[in-house]
């Protein structure tokens, strides 16, 4: 009864790698730290993408204050990978990055407007926010409508 006391015992500190493997979970394992028991699907989908060796040999060329991190990273790209096989995390990077320089355009051209109504004097500042906003109302008649349209083709 002692023999299966300890034998429950060490599975139940299995990394998620040794218990996807079925192997024993050394204590000096080095994948136990980054992919916890509780976490299974996100071991089995690096393992499925980069395979256990390859991750562990990667982890131990790290120094260990790295290794938390590059597991982390391992882990995105994995899952991002099994998600889109072609592009995997590389379609979400170039997403954000073109969000940013969408961002910053946007924020360049507020911040030459600004300029352009720093610049101008208090007074002509002043006259124009006092306009009526009548003036604001954009007019219909400048605008095509798609029957115009359809009759120009």
């Amino acid at each position: 009864m002692s023999e299966s006391n300890s034998n429950s015992a060490s599975n139940s500190r299995r990394c998620a790698a040794c218990k996807y493997l079925r192997r024993r979970c050394s204590a000096d394992c080095i994948l136990s730290p980054y992919f916890p028991a509780s976490h299974p699907q996100r071991f089995a989908c690096v393992h499925r993408i980069f395979g256990a060796s390859n991750v562990a040999r990667m982890l131990q060329i790290l120094p260990v204050h790295q290794r938390a991190q590059a597991a982390e990273s391992i882990s995105f790209e994995a899952h991002w990978r099994a998600q889109d096989p072609v592009y995997g995390c590389v379609r979400i990077i170039n997403m954000l990055q073109h969000e940013i320089y969408e961002s910053q355009q946007e924020l360049a051209r507020t911040q030459a407007q600004l300029a352009m109504y720093t610049a101008r004097q208090p007074t002509e500042a002043s006259s124009v926010i006092a306009q009526p906003q009548e003036n604001l109302i954009l007019d219909n008649s400048n605008f095509l409508n798609f029957q115009d349209l359809h009759d120009l083709i």
